[in-house]
């Protein structure tokens, strides 16, 4: 017999399920989330647990819940076969748990694509309504948006059965998203909103001039089937004319294999060209998916392994302001610490004073934070408006020093314009000096840049050079220091006084000029005297270099005190003459080049010296203008994007056979 769940129980499985509708309608119907996915995934999983223990509030909740109710903006249909939602696992020992009761060990892993369902019917092979998951029960119709989409073929190639149902997922890639939300007044929080805003509209033609991609992973609805496994039926729908994710699909047959390739793809994430949020792992035999059949909400031969959120809502404490080497002010979001992709993020960039703007953030706001990879937190959106939210007013005067701020005709960036004297620049200028593409000298990370020019004894690069033999006695008194460390600091120190003259050119600071920009001036110029007297009209020659950034060179050579503190250096450091030879290379010289993914033989520095040193122009990023791309181990969205430009593309034994 049923327990009767007590008044508290009652109540909290009623709120939570007054709070899950409303995120569902949020999320399903307007494609505008209020809460990121752990706090939906807490109250949900809250509400199951309560559910198992109490049967009877399963009845009507969210053991019975699939998606939201359809939106009365569209026609409905209903679904022949229910199209359910995946139950959600968050780490190994709940796939071992789901695993473990498998008859059968063979499964087949791939990739969740954080999109938007659909459901496309086929009979005879024509294309002849298209459906969203809605409900699960009811789909509304978005017939003429999916027939807008080139991945979602109008009528079946090969051999296909008389009646079936192709369901899956449309999305928007990360680079059509970036160009949507440059070229467009309405700005998405995220690919995922995109590509459901676009499909969910009214008018096709919207929906037709967004750029939306689908795969197909399942099916519904279906008259006869040839395939016995999940991985034939992705060879079928390649044969019918959809795309899928089978480039990073898998067999497993353990646990141990799961964990291995969800590690593996975990690594890819950045590097594929679309958003997904974990692994979907199915059993493979579907004979065996049949008889085991599903709950009343979920498939029992299937699971979606998540990742760790890569986005989360959290309220905007506070905005401060960094200063920058050049001078810059950033403003900064103080953020609610919340876990994205397995990191405490407390603080996010918001990079200006016009992106504040156009996001219309204010503090007090809850806001959605986005993280990937190595990259630093941002704002992408405001999910809630605060009830007493402040708009940030951008300061007149520097934080630090007290400096005018100024902003350049047609710049975004404030700067503070106290170069000289404010400490946040002479720091900046001090840890872009000693970094890994400088000078390179271990032992001096912001910390001790923060401390000896608190003290006094750094005020400029040249003060580097005789900081231990004024100040060596006195350091080893401070904490962390000693004799041995500073000794340390002191070989890293002698060894930079020899350096490559690139390396010198990238270390003092030119505005605008990066370490790639470094060594074309450097072997273009051959000696720092010969780039000191460049022209604007000189500079403006070379390939890789604008007016812009030429103006800045000369204006840097022109300034008094930049041109006394670049003295000042001289006299501690030898510059070592540039390699003026290169390999001449038939397949090399000239080209523009760009490396992805991981080399087993080399650096990605040491390939792109290699490839310098053979005439080559590495880039960065791929274009139309891109020659060769070289694919190592986990390439993603460069080696696509080569793929659809028709560019080279060489693997590394192709590299290695072309500088041999």
């Amino acid at each position: 017999m049923a327990k009767v769940a007590d008044l508290f129980i009652r109540s909290e499985h009623a709120d939570l399920m007054k709070k899950l509708n409303a995120w569902d309608i949020a999320y399903h119907q307007n494609d505008a989330p209020i809460v990121d996915d752990a706090t939906y995934d807490a109250a949900k999983n809250r509400v199951l647990e309560i559910e198992s223990e109490y049967p009877e509030l399963a009845v009507n909740g969210f053991s019975t819940h699939v998606g939201a109710a359809v939106s009365e903006k569209f026609k409905s249909y209903p679904h022949k076969i229910p199209m359910l939602s995946i139950s959600d696992v968050f780490d190994e020992s709940e796939v071992a748990d789901w695993f473990n009761k498998l008859s059968d060990k063979n499964v087949f892993i791939e990739l969740k694509v954080d999109g938007l369902s659909f459901s496309a019917r086929y009979e005879n092979g024509i294309f002849v309504r298209g459906l969203t998951r809605g409900s699960g029960i009811m789909g509304e119709d978005i017939t003429e948006n999916l027939k807008t989409i080139s991945d979602i073929p109008q009528k079946l190639s090969g051999d296909f059965p008389a009646v079936i149902e192709v369901r899956g997922e449309v999305y928007m890639a990360r680079a059509d998203f970036i160009s949507l939300n440059e070229n467009s007044d309405k700005k998405f929080a995220n690919p995922r909103n995109a590509a459901a805003g676009s499909l969910r509209q009214l008018n096709p033609k919207i929906t037709a001039s967004r750029k939306l991609s689908a795969f197909g992973y399942t099916y519904g609805d279906l008259s006869e089937r040839t395939w016995n496994t999940q991985s034939e039926y992705f060879e079928k729908l390649e044969s019918w004319g959809f795309k899928t994710t089978r480039k990073w699909a898998k067999n497993a047959n353990s646990v141990a294999d799961i964990q291995a390739w969800y590690n593996e793809i975990m690594l890819q994430r950045d590097e594929i060209p679309f958003d997904i949020d974990g692994l979907v792992i199915k059993v493979n035999n579907v004979d065996i998916q049949e008889k085991m059949g599903a709950r009343a909400n979920s498939p029992r031969w299937e699971i979606a392994y998540k990742f760790p959120a890569a986005r989360g809502i959290t309220k905007l404490n506070d905005i401060t302001i960094q200063v920058g080497r050049t001078g810059v002010l950033t403003p900064v979001a103080e953020l609610e610490p919340i876990n994205i992709g397995g990191v405490v993020v407390s603080r996010a960039t918001l990079h200006n004073a016009d992106e504040i703007a156009r996001l219309n953030v204010k503090i007090g706001d809850k806001v959605i934070v986005q993280r990937a990879g190595d990259v630093i937190p941002q704002i992408v959106g405001v999910a809630e408006v605060g009830d007493n939210a402040v708009p940030f007013i951008f300061p007149t005067v520097c934080p630090v020093c007290g400096g005018a701020v100024v902003q350049e005709n047609g710049a975004v960036a404030r700067r503070c314009v106290n170069s000289l004297s404010c400490p946040a620049q002479i720091r900046g200028e001090l840890e872009h000096f000693v970094s890994r593409h400088a000078f390179d000298i271990e032992g001096l990370g912001e910390r001790q840049i923060e401390l000896f020019t608190r003290f006094g004894w750094v005020k400029q690069a040249a003060d580097i050079f005789t900081l231990v033999e004024k100040h060596g006695d006195e350091m080893q008194s401070l904490d962390g220091f000693g004799p041995k460390s500073v000794s340390n600091l002191a070989t890293s120190i002698e060894n930079a006084r020899n350096v490559e003259l690139h390396r010198l050119i990238y270390a003092i600071g030119i505005p605008d000029v990066g370490e790639v920009t470094a060594k074309i001036l450097a072997k273009e110029f051959k000696s720092l005297e010969n780039l000191r007297g460049a022209s604007v009209e000189r500079l403006i020659q070379i390939d890789g270099i604008g007016e812009t950034m030429a103006r800045e060179i000369v204006s840097f050579f022109a300034d008094f005190h930049a041109m006394s503190a670049l003295d000042n250096l001289l006299q501690h450091i030898t510059i070592k003459n540039p390699e003026t030879s290169v390999i001449e290379n038939d397949l090399l010289t000239g080209k523009r080049v760009v490396l992805t993914g991981t080399l087993e033989k080399y650096t990605r520095d040491e390939a792109k010296e290699i490839l310098e040193r053979h005439g080559a122009k590495p880039q960065s990023s791929v274009s139309a203008k891109t020659d060769i791309v070289i694919a190592g181990a986990s390439a993603g969205s460069k080696l696509a994007d080569a793929e659809k430009l028709g560019i080279t593309v060489w693997t590394e034994s192709d590299f290695e056979n072309a500088i041999k």
